[in-house]
């Protein structure tokens, strides 16, 4: 599908970024943490889940049975298509909600739009994207905000429910478990590429059928299997990720390099250098927790530490997790079984 008359102007050429949702670095994030100090709210009586926890989102407790969660994404465009950039921005702010084992309910848009630069039909193209994949969530879209930008950007602000004893957080991980993921990686160099004009058709289809695809059934299928730890993998990359959630637990986890799915020519860009700013960030912050063993191919490195959009959950799964890989598998999903957590320095991850 293409932009209403045709435009001329691409809307990645818009984007500042080289590819990636351009969250702001792992580094620069834990700066303004510590520069907030005290202004981060952290969970106590019935907020569950606060700013200080770092999770997905936050989570309000309202009584025994619901408790409420609120999240916010947006992000300048990956994807020239305007309804592909809608769908996969839609996705991705749903996606917190997923992570936090909760059905989205309602959404906001949200829009930065150059008016002079491109037509607001096409910020129509954008939205209807959004609205679509709001509606396969079973999510209602009820208004929104937009200002004028020179750089478009598009996202929402997205409330949503769960039972409160059957939550998903990043701190209830704990060493022994298997570490299962739900997508195949490399959305960062796919969306790099198509920004410089290298990524070829089957490629691009591939990247925006996977960050069009709702977590909706991967959260429900660990539900269902008494997964309590999970998040999505969105810009910090899967090692970021999975940094992030062993610190938080005081754990440690490895990584079976050769067991994470990887999107079709991800590895093939990733190696003739197709690397977004994001998950050059990544590679330089995780220096300091990350291991990797000798001989891993550098463009696969590149693939565990890009910077995704609209990525798939990371389950820690306690028990055997054979049933919720087939059940994940069942629903279509690319599933595997990518590693496990384990006792030593919390946020210390080795790839093997």
């Amino acid at each position: 599908m293409t932009a209403p008359a045709e435009q001329e102007v691409r809307l990645t050429s818009l984007s500042p970024g080289a590819g990636c949702a351009c969250k702001l670095p792992l580094a620069k994030l834990e700066g303004l943490f510590a520069a907030l100090g005290p202004g981060l709210e952290p969970a106590s009586g019935d907020l569950l889940v606060g700013a200080a926890e770092g999770d997905d989102a936050a989570v309000l407790r309202l009584d025994d049975e619901r408790a409420l969660i609120l999240t916010t994404d947006f992000f300048t465009p990956i994807v020239d298509d305007p309804y592909d950039w809608g769908r996969i921005a839609a996705t991705n702010a749903l996606s917190d909600v997923y992570a936090m084992g909760g059905r989205p309910l309602m959404a906001v848009n949200l829009a930065a739009w150059p008016g002079d630069d491109l037509p607001v039909e096409t910020l129509g193209e954008v939205m209807r994207g959004g609205a679509d994949a709001a509606s396969a969530g079973g999510c209602l879209v009820v208004g929104g905000h937009t200002i004028s930008d020179p750089v478009p950007k598009y996202g929402m602000a997205v409330v949503g429910m769960a039972r409160p004893d059957r939550l998903f957080a990043i701190d209830r991980a704990a060493a022994g478990c298997h570490l299962v993921l739900t997508k195949a990686i490399g959305t960062g160099v796919v969306s790099t590429a198509v920004k410089r004009g290298a990524a070829d058709p089957e490629t691009v289809a591939a990247a925006v059928a996977s960050m069009t695809t709702l977590n909706a059934g991967a959260s429900e299928a660990a539900l269902a299997a008494g997964v309590r730890a999970a998040t999505d993998v969105t810009g910090f990359g899967l090692l970021g990720h999975l940094h992030r959630m062993t610190r938080a637990a005081g754990i440690a986890a490895e990584i079976r390099a050769e067991s994470v799915p990887l999107l079709p020519g991800a590895l093939d860009l990733a190696a003739a250098g197709f690397v977004p700013g994001g998950t050059k960030a990544n590679t330089t912050y995780l220096s300091g927790f990350v291991a990797i063993a000798d001989g891993l191919p550098p463009e696969l490195a590149v693939l565990l530490h890009d910077a995704q959009t609209s990525g798939g959950l990371l389950l820690v799964v306690p028990d055997d997790p054979d049933a919720l890989i087939a059940d994940l598998r069942g629903r279509g999903l690319p599933a595997a079984l990518v590693g496990r957590t384990t006792e030593g320095e919390p946020g210390h991850v080795t790839v093997r």
